[in-house]
């Protein structure tokens, strides 16, 4: 046997990756397969499970077949996932349904009823899933009382990663993590929550059997072996979320350390040594391994909004970053770093996709505040930027209150690309922010926690020799004074306008 390999898999809503890792998590060899997301109506966003079986297939065969490594070299493959998804399957493990994913929102008005009629609180404080359409629990709810003729005839329920695990080991699991992600699932018992399932109209037999995220199984089905390039005889570790194994990926898991994420959208998370929920029901908590978990929120509105202040704004920076040969992000950024920190008194709230953290209101929409006859364009643009990092620091406030201060800050995704946003988030949070040297953080959490499970590495702090930094950004301190003063009228702003969300949004939805 040569040297030894591990292969990190992440099922994701937008693609498929898998990465090949050296045991000091040098990336070797990795390749991603894209699928869409089908969204025939606003609240409807589903994907074709064997669309992504088989790009989980493609991606670990040409990264297997790429890289030139034997087989027998590959000591483990590990598996993240995204989170809160539903597949039905008959008896055979055939699809009943599309894959429903976290970001259908069909089951809205279930999800308040579970909050307003069904003790929705106290599910939450046991489970750890803040009630909202994204969560199975509301997803199964809208299925048994819509979809009853469909619902009566499923064998099981089950998520994207259980479905490619069916396929492939012809077993029904479902790891501590991805199980903590349905609503569903005690914390603390580490099983199914009894009242929860009441309320979904399922039972135990219903999902599949929860076991460790380190859990492995091994008899990959000969068909996929040779398809693939592994030996059937590969142990496949059952790996956790996308969400908590980035945190592990970008070497998040110490008490103190925050990372924040900005993708389309984004997320702030931190572990703990036990479960933690929330009184105020702000913020999840999820399950990394027997004695780590994540809490944190997840915020739709990241980097999507500032590709729609781009499109809308930024037509004159689009046109010259053609000409010049350059990123119209960047030119956009540029613009805005011109303008004073807190963009003279204009205020953005994000709310353009509703909101999950901190507010868990789908109704929510966004507003500029605060606009006067001196603003321009590039005010607008800096507000916006603000506006997302405001939304965020929300969040840690939240966090802060559960866990304590946090002591060090990773940054991770597009943005953390951008000087002056990185900066800004420094400034905003009022502390330093490191960004982490790793690019695949899912993948190489996976890897990680694969590595953990069969024994190669005996602590997930291996990962800390793994990763390096590439940008450190100290709070200016004047520009953090001019933070704290607006991030208070910021909160306040968006307390007085809740009650006013459900009253556009109904608006909005008559004019449509």
């Amino acid at each position: 046997m040569g040297e030894k390999y591990v292969l990190g898999v992440d099922i994701g809503t937008t693609s498929t990756k898998a990465v090949l890792f050296s045991p000091a998590g040098k990336v070797i060899e990795k390749h991603g397969v894209e699928y869409p997301l089908f969204s025939p109506t606003p609240a409807t966003a589903e994907q074709d499970p064997e669309v992504i079986f088989a790009a989980v297939i493609e991606s670990i065969k040409e990264t297997v077949a790429k890289s030139n490594v034997n087989a027998e070299d590959i000591v483990c493959v590990s598996f993240s996932s995204a989170m809160h998804s539903i597949v039905a399957v008959d008896k055979k493990g055939e699809p009943l349904t599309k894959c429903i994913t976290w970001a259908d929102n069909r089951s809205a008005h279930w999800a308040q009823k579970i909050m307003d009629e069904y003790n929705g609180h106290e599910i939450y404080l046991r489970t750890g899933t803040p009630v909202h359409p994204m969560a199975p629990l509301s997803k199964l709810l809208w299925l048994k009382e819509e979809h009853n003729e469909l619902f009566s005839s499923v064998h099981k329920f089950v998520s994207i990663k259980e479905y490619v695990f069916y396929k492939l080991f012809h077993e029904y699991v479902v790891d501590y993590s991805i199980a903590s992600a349905t609503g569903m699932f005690n914390l603390r018992n580490l099983d199914w929550d009894e009242e929860a399932l009441e309320v979904a109209g399922v039972t135990k037999d219903h999902l599949s059997k929860p076991v460790s995220t380190t859990h492995s199984l091994t008899g990959l089905d000969e068909k996929f072996a040779q398809e693939t390039g592994l030996l059937a005889s590969t142990p496949f570790v059952v790996g956790a979320s996308d969400g908590v194994l980035s945190n592990l990926g970008v070497d998040a898991i110490d008490p103190g350390v925050v990372a924040v994420t900005i993708g389309t959208s984004g997320a702030i998370r931190a572990v703990t040594n036990k479960p933690v929920t929330d009184p105020k029901g702000r913020i999840f908590c999820y399950a990394l391994t027997d004695d780590h978990w994540v809490i944190g929120g997840p915020v739709n509105n990241g980097g999507m909004i500032f590709r729609w202040v781009r499109d809308q704004l930024g037509e004159q920076e689009i046109q010259k970053a053609k000409e010049l040969g350059k990123n119209s992000y960047d030119l956009l950024t540029e613009m805005a770093s011109n303008v004073k920190a807190g963009a003279e008194g204009l205020i953005f709230h994000p709310y353009l996709a509703g909101e999950r953290a901190p507010l868990w209101d789908a109704n929510a929409r966004g507003s500029f505040f605060g606009l006067g006859l001196h603003h321009k364009r590039e005010h607008m643009v800096r507000a916006v930027l603000e506006g997302i990092l405001f939304n965020l620091y929300t969040v840690l406030l939240a966090l802060s209150e559960l866990i304590g201060e946090p002591k060090k800050i990773k940054a991770t995704g597009g943005f953390a690309r951008s000087e002056v946003w990185r900066q800004m988030m420094a400034d905003i949070f009022g502390q330093e922010v490191t960004v982490p040297e790793s690019f695949e953080s899912s993948c190489l959490g996976a890897a990680l926690l694969g590595l953990y499970s069969i024994g190669e590495i005996d602590s997930l702090n291996a990962v800390s020799s793994m990763v390096g930094e590439t940008h450190q950004h100290a709070p200016n301190e004047e520009n953090a004074q001019t933070y704290q003063e607006l991030s208070s009228i910021y909160i306040r702003l968006a307390r007085l306008f809740k009650e006013e969300y459900a009253n556009i949004a109904a608006f909005q939805e008559k004019q449509s």
